[in-house]
């Protein structure tokens, strides 16, 4: 009879209404609680018996009950669960089924099922898969976690593991794309100049088998130079909304992981027919740009053409050779090409330093893998001339490229970067103040006060204010729009030279052949194409960097078992300690707060200011250097534990 009281559910309801309660996104800890962390930085602790309803990762509401000066809360509805579509691990006991989450936070055993078009004996104890989370604790009428799994990614005896299942948690493709193997070469209503004869060269990586670009130099009397780079033409074979056409839009770019590509295009079109192969005829856009003596831009023309790349050359032999060094060396006619690109490239190096902004050169870090994908060895490649060549070369046709879409298209795929989206400018400029930077809110949203400050900055060579103010910078993104490009210190910034790469270069190529025909340009690319590509790049980005993880952690484990000491980085802080860079091979160690003092409470550590005491004295703050020793690798979780080793 109380129970239909109207007075008793009103009471309900203003205990309710009145029931402090907060939302926020729970992270869980390896001792069994956890914490709910609000967007406005406030943190509770969540209690071992109430993270039994809840995984890492949930936007939960949860109501908060509070003692004295603890506060902790206790979950009471799913907003968002962290972990829809998972990938997991087969865990067979006794006739069980169940899978256990790839994941450093969850440990979670969770129940499952399999999905009937899948052959049950197919999967075995051990197996990696992809499961979706069905049931949740907080859903009305769940009563626990229950998961299906959806697909087999690999055997647990699988020696390609590493990039299966990387490739599978990004959803990303495993292979490349099939699409036949007839290509013939469209006609496409353009004149195309015959540039066969002209001494082109391609400079990449040894093993490089999909070239996008060769050039041609000749230095004019007036002390600069006529750059001709000439870009492979995959829309010479590819009709836009071709099936071709259509998957690379998708997949959006060639994921490069160590040991494996996975092509955008057909591989018959990405290391063959398109690219440009010593002595092989093919059809290329090119673009014809004067370099003035002072590394200035001057005019340029784009146009059709038919080219033969007449040497293909490697960036540590180019290197070598322009340095004096080594026993290789070029055909004259190519030699006196390259020592005037060398030139060209000191010369634009310097004007932009000057006009726009130079990155500081990082070395790369290259993974010799065997058949079976055991790393052999981790080679650093550092940014020699060779390589700075052809990047001056690739920056100064891709703002011809920017200018051109921008004149005569108004629109197209542009990479812009702005240094401090407006929400973030104000609290950079308070940051730059309490170091005594006084700064005006235009030197971080205008270009041109932006470049300045930018270089005042770096001649202060201070890493730990460059890593502090890189928390409030923004990431580059594709916009349909041409718009600054803060990170370059150019108006405006378009590729179009890795078209069998990258599918928004290929659009560029159509407008670009547009312009040449004198054709009324189509609509602007949608926002959902230039959102997509934007987040197939961070994608592809991470999946980069979670096989590279996976190998260091192989490759370094008996230096962990060793505690091998290794010159480092500080490139993170958190309040559970600091992330290191080891200097020699690029990989990222996590160091304890309890590895730097035996007594966790002698530990202070300021994340925000990304700064550490010990003993009241500050030890270590971001991009310090530091020597390390590691201490354990695990692959389970793909990562490294280092600590101090002064």
């Amino acid at each position: 009879m109380l129970q239909n009281n109207s007075l008793l559910a009103q009471l309900k309801q203003n205990l309710r209404e009145t029931t402090p309660r907060v939302e926020g996104v729970i992270k869980a800890t390896d001792r069994g609680f956890g914490f709910l962390e609000t967007d406005d930085g406030e943190s509770y602790f969540v209690p071992p018996p109430a993270m039994k309803q809840v995984l890492h990762g949930d936007r939960i509401e949860a109501i908060v009950h509070e003692d004295g000066d603890k506060r902790s809360v206790e979950p009471e509805k799913l907003i968002e669960t962290g972990m829809n579509r998972f990938i997991a691990r087969v865990q067979l006991r006794e006739g069980r089924l169940a899978v256990v989450p790839d994941h450093p936070s969850i440990k979670n055993v969770l129940k499952a099922r399999i999905k009937r078009s899948l052959d049950e004996a197919t999967i075995g104890d051990a197996d990696w898969v992809v499961a979706r989370l069905v049931r949740h604790p907080l859903k009305a009428d769940d009563r626990g976690f229950f998961t299906q799994i959806d697909e087999l990614v690999a055997k647990a005896d699988d020696p390609a593991v590493p990039w299966r299942v990387t490739l599978a948690r990004h959803a990303l493709e495993q292979e490349c794309p099939d699409a036949g193997d007839d290509w013939p070469l469209r006609d496409e209503g353009l004149m195309r100049e015959d540039l066969n004869a002209e001494p082109f060269f391609t400079i990449d990586g040894e093993k490089t088998r999909d070239m996008d670009d060769a050039l041609r130099i000749v230095p004019r009397e007036d002390g600069g130079w006529d750059l001709s780079v000439a870009i492979a033409d995959p829309t010479a074979y590819v009709e836009e909304g071709h099936a071709a056409d259509l998957e690379a839009r998708t997949r959006a770019f060639t994921v490069y992981l160590p040991g494996q590509n996975v092509t955008m295009l057909p591989e018959q079109l990405a290391d063959d027919l398109c690219s440009l192969w010593e002595g092989k005829e093919r059809p290329v856009l090119a673009c014809t740009l004067t370099v003035n003596a002072d590394g200035s831009l001057g005019d340029y023309r784009f146009f059709a053409a038919t080219a033969t790349s007449h040497a293909k050359l490697a960036y540590d032999r180019v290197s070598d050779w322009l340095e004096g060094q080594g026993d290789w060396a070029p055909e004259a006619v190519i030699g006196e090409q390259l020592k005037a690109l060398r030139e060209l490239t000191l010369a634009r190096a310097a004007w932009r330093a000057e006009h726009a902004l130079v990155f500081k050169d990082r070395p790369d870090f290259v993974f010799d893998l065997d058949a079976a994908g055991n790393v052999l060895d981790i080679r650093t490649e550092e940014r020699r001339i060779a390589n700075r060549m052809i990047e001056e070369s690739m920056i100064a046709s891709n703002a011809c490229c920017a200018h051109l879409l921008s004149e005569h298209v108004g629109h197209g795929i542009f990479n812009v970067h702005r240094a401090f989206e407006d929400d973030k400018a104000e609290a950079a400029q308070e940051f730059l103040a309490s170091q005594s930077i006084e700064v005006e809110r235009e030197a971080l949203t205008e270009l041109s006060r932006y470049k300045e400050l930018k270089r005042e900055l770096e001649g202060r060579d201070d890493a730990w204010l460059d890593a502090r103010l890189r928390r409030f910078q923004g990431f580059t993104s594709m916009s349909a729009q041409p718009g600054p490009h803060f990170g370059l210190g150019l108006a405006a910034y378009a590729t179009w030279t890795s078209p069998i790469r990258k599918y928004g270069d290929m659009v560029n190529h159509r407008l670009i052949k547009r312009v040449l025909k004198g054709e009324q340009a189509p609509a602007e690319a949608s926002l959902e194409l230039t959102e997509q590509l934007t987040e197939r790049r961070r994608l592809n980005r991470m999946a980069e960097r979670d096989v590279k993880d996976w190998l260091y952690v192989r490759y370094l484990s008996p230096a962990a078992e060793a505690q091998e000491t290794f010159d480092a980085e500080v490139i993170q802080v958190n309040r559970g300690g600091m992330r290191v860079r080891l200097t020699a091979n690029g990989a990222t160690a996590f160091v304890p707060a309890p590895m730097m003092h035996s007594e966790r409470n002698k530990v202070a550590i300021d994340d925000k200011e990304g700064r550490i005491q010990v003993e009241s004295e500050e030890r270590y703050k971001l991009g310090d250097h530091l020597r390390v020793a590691l201490v354990e690798a695990r692959e389970e979780t793909r990562s490294l534990v280092a600590r101090p080793a002064d």
